[in-house]
């Protein structure tokens, strides 16, 4: 466990890095002794701090969800982490590739709540009951730290690697679809990369958003009316650069893309 001031350093650290962007050295390898949840203390200090300096909580976003995703960082465990108001774009959108240090994308489903959602003991039922609509949305991953050798620790302190989303396609209501089918083609640059169905994610994408609302209870938080809820992924993480166009073909959904400039 760490101590408060130790806590303190790391997420004014992060704060810095994300400014300037240049991820800083792992943390594992100076805190050996760091816990899961020192790095959920890390996270919500690192939140405090952006909150403080005007940014909005609009949601949350689950990472880790699917198979694929845990073998493409050698991690075995969901995590979760902020979403601000200015991370959220929309379909069409020309996204500046300098504002991340490690930009990668992935293909995933939103929530979006009319009604607040807090655990324990929240249900898939209870998701689905509070939920205004799902619609299709990239998430661009972004690294406040660097990438090799990462554990669960360093990607949880690192708000789980949110950098931005964009929303795009058709919402549907929960119960319109079976949303365990909904699936994807990503593109880039023309060029199909990945593909992937919606039950990757914990087999249906609304058991990560109860598994949000219960870890979150934890920590003594909950989730409020108009949250998006970023479900996870269902793809591996895709590497973007500057010049690239990515496109995800969500079939009856629609589709989102988004330019790097």
């Amino acid at each position: 466990m760490l101590d408060a001031r130790t806590i303190e350093a790391i997420a004014d650290e992060l704060v810095e890095a994300g400014r300037n962007r240049k991820p800083v050295p792992r943390l594992t390898a100076r805190y050996p002794e760091m816990t899961v949840e020192d790095s959920y203390a890390v996270q919500k200090l690192w939140r405090q701090r952006n909150e403080e300096a005007g940014r909005t909580l609009v949601g949350r976003k689950i990472g880790l969800t699917s198979k694929a995703m845990q073998a493409a960082t050698g991690i075995t465990e969901p995590d979760y982490g902020a979403i601000f108001d200015d991370m959220v774009f929309e379909t069409g959108c020309s996204v500046e590739w300098d504002r991340y240090t490690h930009p990668r994308v992935e293909v995933e489903l939103a929530f979006v709540l009319k009604d607040g959602l807090k655990g324990p003991g929240c249900t898939i039922f209870d998701v689905l009951n509070a939920t205004d609509y799902v619609v299709p949305a990239l998430e661009i991953l972004d690294s406040r730290i660097e990438m090799e050798g990462r554990t669960i620790v360093d990607t949880i302190s690192d708000n789980a690697a949110m950098g931005a989303m964009v929303i795009g396609g058709r919402p549907v209501k929960p119960d319109a679809v079976d949303l365990r089918w909904v699936s994807a083609i990503l593109y880039k640059n023309q060029t199909v990369e990945e593909t992937g169905v919606a039950a990757g994610v914990l087999d249906h994408p609304a058991n990560g958003v109860h598994w949000l609302a219960n870890k979150i209870a934890a920590h003594g938080d909950s989730m409020k009316a108009g949250d998006i809820i970023l479900a996870g992924s269902f793809t591996r993480p895709l590497w973007v650069y500057k010049g690239d166009t990515v496109h995800a073909d969500y079939g009856p959904l629609g589709v989102v893309t988004c330019h790097f400039s």
